[in-house]
């Protein structure tokens, strides 16, 4: 199933089973949906659909004003950096929110898709969701496969309070990839372990998942055992169980494809130094260039066979 059908349908289940909810954006149930995130959703008597204008600004305030009323909603965006367009909200309107302790009135979720396929030029350089949930430290969740897309969203989607859950636009068109397993994950859904071995830790942090897990395979041919976490969230959070892990394998590589030079996986290295475990440690990141404000492929690519050869002579 394609990453995006999957997770369509996982929006569906949760939003059916919800009593009153109120669903809205840019032609959420008509024309694109946006590019078929939202086809085929269905609510029960009582909720709303409403396909709106392109007013980001007055639709975060609209859904905050729902919340503070008791009604939960969903707010559906095209794409991510178009939040910038109601940072007065996300920034002033929330913190008024917390500062009354009126978070648990309902259920606020802004729901975008991350432009990070290339070719957008300046837009998918914005990719980096750790941005938009530090202006405020707002709870922020990415989908990166079937069972990180299974606990998030049945978790989150409409639980009472505010928080943003976006997903890849460069996945969209892919085959989800369904891990065979959950090791661990945290009780705020932002860590999850698929594997546990002796010998490395991978670690991967935005949209790059699909990444790791291929050079988790690839170290796997070679006759390295791998670690494999995915960290879902953004803001700072608790990686103790990556910590602990890389007590044992003593080394680490950590992807994270941020068009940023502020990235989230820093603050891990930082941890993961001041603990005195690692032996070696690798950061894989995207390279920025001069063509960053002009359409281009816009991609992290990684060559894995040379990436396990690199670390068999580091060891």
């Amino acid at each position: 199933m394609k990453y995006l059908e999957f997770i369509n349908k996982k929006i569906s289940e949760n939003v059916a089973a919800h009593e009153k909810i109120v669903l809205f954006g840019q032609n959420i149930n008509a024309g694109s949906c946006i590019g078929g995130m939202t086809r085929g959703l269905k609510i029960k008597e009582g909720g709303m659909i409403i396909n709106s204008t392109n007013s980001e600004n007055s639709l975060c305030g609209l859904g905050f004003g729902l919340m503070l009323s008791g009604v939960s909603s969903i707010f559906f965006m095209k794409q991510l950096d178009f939040l910038l367009l109601s940072i007065d909200h996300l920034v002033n309107t929330f913190n008024i929110i917390r500062s009354l302790k009126l978070e648990n009135k309902a259920s606020f979720t802004i729901f975008p898709v991350t432009v990070d396929n290339g070719y957008q030029g300046p837009q998918s350089s914005l990719n980096n969701f750790a941005e938009f949930c530090s202006i405020a430290r707002i709870p922020g969740y990415c989908i990166t496969n079937k069972k990180d897309a299974e606990e998030i969203l049945k978790a989150k989607l409409t639980k009472p309070g505010f928080r943003i859950i976006t997903i890849s636009q460069r996945l969209v068109k892919e085959e989800i990839i369904d891990p065979e397993q959950i090791l661990f994950v945290n009780d705020e859904k932002t860590v999850f372990q698929y594997n546990k071995e002796k010998d490395l830790t991978i670690v991967s942090f935005n949209f790059s998942f699909p990444q790791a897990n291929e050079l988790f395979l690839e170290f796997k041919n070679n006759g390295i055992n791998a670690s494999l976490f995915n960290v879902n969230s953004p803001i700072e959070t608790d990686w103790k169980k990556i910590r602990e892990d890389v007590k044992t394998t003593k080394n680490i590589i950590i992807l994270d494809d941020s068009n940023s030079y502020n990235i989230a996986a820093n603050s891990l290295i930082v941890d993961l130094v001041s603990d005195g475990n690692l032996e070696s440690k690798m950061l894989l990141k995207k390279k920025i260039n001069d063509r960053w404000l002009f359409p281009n492929e816009d991609l992290m690519k990684i060559d894995y066979k040379k990436i396990v050869l690199e670390w068999k002579n580091r060891l």
